[in-house]
């Protein structure tokens, strides 16, 4: 089988190399995928920079989220079939054209989806999902703000958030990326390098009102987020892309840190707010059974129409370290897949 390994930290162009490597077979529970292409996460980034921690030690497969078809099943698989076509969550090892991954990570798709709006459904779109229905509880008429809206996880926590009758306050970076959030129907778009975004939502008189917050950024966003929480609320931190910034600087990287801040638990409860953190990597390794309500429910929304992944490119897999640029850039706008 073919993979693309990451063989050093740095340049998009410099950190792949293009492989022959034997193709797996499946063991007890497990399902070997013969892949259409894979999706990509800024988590991919910041592993390809060396600044992501769950990153295995180099050379490596990185790479969460894969479509394909079923090329075999292992001893002990049900409710698939070889010939399937199948969405399927990897905890790295995606960037292959063949696939091996535990069956509760895999399910049925359509047709119909193209590769970028599938993968869309794994990774970012099963983060959304965890972060509303599993981290927090909200209901109509709540409020809740939504950074980094106009990319694959702002994406799926506005339409699921809309669907819930949630009010989304949301922030991106060009005026392009606040026309594509009111199409989405996001309330309050706001372009946070014109504005600060604590002062903008304080001055609509939201300050200490909203239920929700979704941080995929770090630093001080998460205190000033904290600073507009009703009682009730929560912060739910799900990445560090500040890290990205302060990389190579010592002293961004730690003011980045002290950014975040240093939380009492006595605050936490005399406020009755929340921080919560999510790693979906985590969910697979600890929880099953709930990262498999994540990927089901997703593949169900979308199947209903409640859910309709962005897809802002599709690249030939010999364009990888294109789409890796582009992604790193912050210009994308939706989803970034990797065609085979």
């Amino acid at each position: 089988m073919k993979a693309y390994t990451l063989v050093k930290n740095g340049k998009a162009e410099e950190a792949f190399k293009l492989e022959e490597k034997p193709t797996p077979t499946p063991g007890a529970g497990e399902v070997l995928i013969e892949s259409e292409g894979f999706g990509l996460n800024f988590a991919d980034v910041m592993a390809r920079l060396g600044i992501y921690k769950e990153c295995p030690p180099l050379p490596t497969v990185i790479g969460y989220e894969n479509v394909g078809k079923v090329k075999a099943l292992g001893e002990g698989v049900t409710g698939l079939e070889v010939g399937q076509r199948v969405l399927a969550f990897t905890r790295f090892g995606g960037y292959a054209d063949h696939i091996i991954t535990p069956d509760i990570a895999v399910t049925p798709i359509p047709e119909s989806l193209s590769i970028g709006e599938a993968t869309a459904l794994a990774t970012q779109y099963m983060t959304a999902y965890y972060a509303i229905e599993e981290c927090l509880s909200l209901f109509e008429g709540d409020h809740a703000l939504v950074h980094a809206a106009a990319g694959g996880v702002g994406t799926a926590l506005i339409q699921i958030l809309k669907h819930k009758g949630v009010t989304v306050f949301g922030t991106a970076g060009s005026e392009e990326k606040l026309e594509y959030l009111r199409s989405l129907g996001v309330d309050y778009p706001i372009n946070y390098r014109k504005v600060d975004y604590l002062e903008e939502i304080t001055k609509l008189g939201f300050q200490g009102k909203l239920d929700a917050t979704f941080n995929p950024i770090g630093g001080d966003y998460v205190k000033k987020d904290f600073a507009l929480l009703n009682s009730g609320g929560g912060v739910v931190i799900f990445g560090a892309s500040k890290l990205t910034e302060a990389r190579g600087n010592i002293f961004k990287m730690l003011k980045m840190v002290f950014g975040f801040g240093f939380w009492s638990p006595i605050k936490l409860v005399t406020s009755s707010r929340s921080l919560i953190g999510l790693n979906m990597l985590k969910i697979a390794d600890n929880k099953p059974k709930a990262f498999q309500r994540a990927l089901k429910g997703v593949v169900e929304m979308s199947n209903k129409g409640i859910l309709k992944p962005t897809v802002g490119k599709e690249y030939d897999h010999t364009q990888l370290a294109d789409a890796h640029a582009f992604l790193e850039s912050r210009q994308s706008i939706g989803k970034i897949a990797i065609k085979w």
